[in-house]
């Protein structure tokens, strides 16, 4: 049984690790935009692969993935509508059909980041505050290589290209409360693939921003 769990966070890892790295070459060719068109694809892939190396399902688990989903797509479109959360900023169209001008696979991606930084930062020896502070200050890292090629390649836009702070402290606060809930939840906090998805993340964009 646990070789057969092996074999899957590997062939998921070698699918991400492949996805992901044709992402990169894709985008610095002629196909520039059919590879920027299958983001959203992506993000579902992913999406897909975390929650099948994900250990026993239940109702606390679907608790959380949905309010964080929910959660994440209704906070950023109150961030586009009103440009105080985040500050000013729009989507773009590399993301996807869009619902209240927010690409409805943002939901998506929050909730695999949050629980990512969650699976990550479980393994901690500490109170739910201090694992939750944790991960969430590795969403904001993550969030800062994200945010210096999101214009670049048409995720979203800022007004006059400048990312202000207030972007990063409510990308923490938001964080924060959605790891807050993750780590008060029962439910099992293990999956293998999670961190090595947060690392790809990381690669990902930081190669995009180097190239």
């Amino acid at each position: 049984m646990q070789e057969q769990k092996n074999k899957r966070v590997l062939i998921s890892s070698l699918i991400l690790v492949i996805v992901h790295l044709s992402g990169i070459i894709g985008i610095h060719t002629f196909y520039r935009d059919v590879f920027l068109a299958l983001t959203p694809f992506n993000l579902v892939l992913s999406a897909g692969l975390l929650l099948y190396n994900h250990k026993e399902f239940n109702r606390s688990f679907f608790i959380f993935m949905l309010v964080v989903f929910f959660g994440g797509f209704f906070i950023e479109a109150a961030g586009v509508f009103t440009a105080i959360i985040f500050g000013a900023y729009r989507y773009d169209d590399s993301l996807g059909w869009q619902l209240l001008n927010v690409p409805v696979v943002i939901g998506i991606n929050w909730f695999m980041l949050v629980y990512c930084a969650g699976v990550i930062s479980s393994k901690l020896k500490a109170n739910t505050f201090l694992k939750s502070l944790s991960g969430a200050a590795l969403l904001v890292l993550l969030d800062v290589l994200i945010e210096q090629s999101a214009h670049t390649y048409g995720f979203w836009s800022w007004l006059d290209n400048i990312i202000p702070l207030r972007n990063y402290i409510a990308w923490f606060i938001v964080s924060f409360v959605f790891l807050c809930l993750f780590h008060s939840l029962n439910f099992n906090k293990e999956n293998k693939l999670a961190p090595v998805f947060y690392l790809i993340q990381l690669i990902f964009f930081a190669l995009l921003f180097a190239l």
